[in-house]
């Protein structure tokens, strides 16, 4: 059987869709189902307002499913939309931008879960509050589908750029990294935004005089966990918008396409370390807010010291694209 460049194009459009929303539904359907959980935990705690209770958990599965919506539309672009063939180089792109929103929409739908499941928990104990649980989840959620949303961009980019002109040899693995880049590195940011979002939601829930400090710190913990999704960004917007020389070597490939899983996986761990410190500092800031001060500076500190992994990780990277 010929594989001409259209066959090949098409096969590729497939896979990248199948594997966006394949993926994409799984972050998704667990921060849903674990909200879900802890909204009945909740409901049997105070069944008086089960119904608000019951609201508030099909808000934060609104929100959380997001993050399989965007995966949906690249999925249905992959498989429906006529891409001009600009050759094999066209053909990688497309499967990178599939990489690049399934990996995307994972950690956004989980992270996306803890708010809305502490949201449900925190109204069965405080019914008084709840206007300001479901806002503070909202802002918390919103924030965790950043990573889905960088995600989409560049699965975007790569779908529409022409990348005529561009030499297959070494342009392929400057694609399908690209995806990789950003599509991992969301992952670590959307999950350890979602630890802090639901630390704040219960601190709240304890401590409702404290919705300005917890809410702060909230925001300053998920802004630094979501640093490794930035520069997982940079490096796909270099693979993709920098010129590489043809060549028939292997190796050039292999290093842009190993710069994009450097910085992809390297990004995971950073992002996840973030959440965990910005978790602490928010869900004792809520009981001891005379040392918030405190508790965010111990916070920051200890950021920085996780995020420079990723920045070990973002070196290596430039070193693979513009060294070797």
């Amino acid at each position: 059987m010929a594989l001409d460049v259209t066959t090949i194009m098409k096969v590729a459009a497939f896979a990248g869709g199948g594997f966006a929303m394949g993926m994409g539904a799984v972050g998704a359907a667990i921060g849903e189902g674990y909200t879900a959980a802890q909204a009945n935990l909740a409901v049997s705690r105070n069944p008086k307002i089960s119904g608000d209770i019951f609201k508030n958990m099909l808000v934060g599965q609104a929100v959380a499913e997001s993050a399989s919506i965007f995966a949906l539309v690249i999925a249905i672009l992959l498989l429906f939309l006529e891409v001009p063939t600009s050759g094999y180089i066209q053909a990688a792109s497309l499967f990178g931008a599939g990489l690049c929103m399934g990996f995307g929409a994972l950690g956004s739908g989980i992270g996306s879960g803890f708010p809305a499941a502490e949201t449900c928990l925190g109204i069965s104990r405080q019914p008084s509050v709840s206007s300001r649980l479901t806002t503070n989840m909202l802002i918390g959620s919103a924030v965790c589908q950043t990573p889905a949303i960088l995600s989409m961009v560049v699965s975007l980019l790569l779908l529409f750029m022409q990348f005529k002109g561009i030499p297959f040899q070494p342009g392929w693995g400057a694609v399908i990294g690209a995806g990789l880049s950003t599509g991992l590195a969301a992952i670590g940011s959307g999950y350890g935004g979602g630890l802090a979002a639901g630390a704040s939601c219960e601190g709240i829930s304890r401590n409702p005089n404290t919705v300005a400090n917890v809410t702060t710190i909230m925001l300053v913990g998920q802004a630094v966990a979501q640093t490794s999704s930035i520069f997982g960004l940079l490096i796909s917007f270099i693979l993709i918008f920098k010129s590489f020389p043809e060549t028939q070597a292997l190796s050039p490939a292999v290093a842009l396409l190993s710069a994009g899983i450097c910085m992809g996986f390297g990004g995971i761990g950073p992002g996840i370390g973030n959440g965990q410190a910005a978790q602490g500092a928010v869900r004792w800031v809520a009981r001891n807010v005379d040392h918030a001060a405190d508790l965010m500076r111990i916070m920051l500190v200890g950021q920085a010291v996780s995020q420079s992994t990723a920045i070990y990780a973002m070196v290596v990277s430039l070193v693979l694209i513009f060294v070797l």
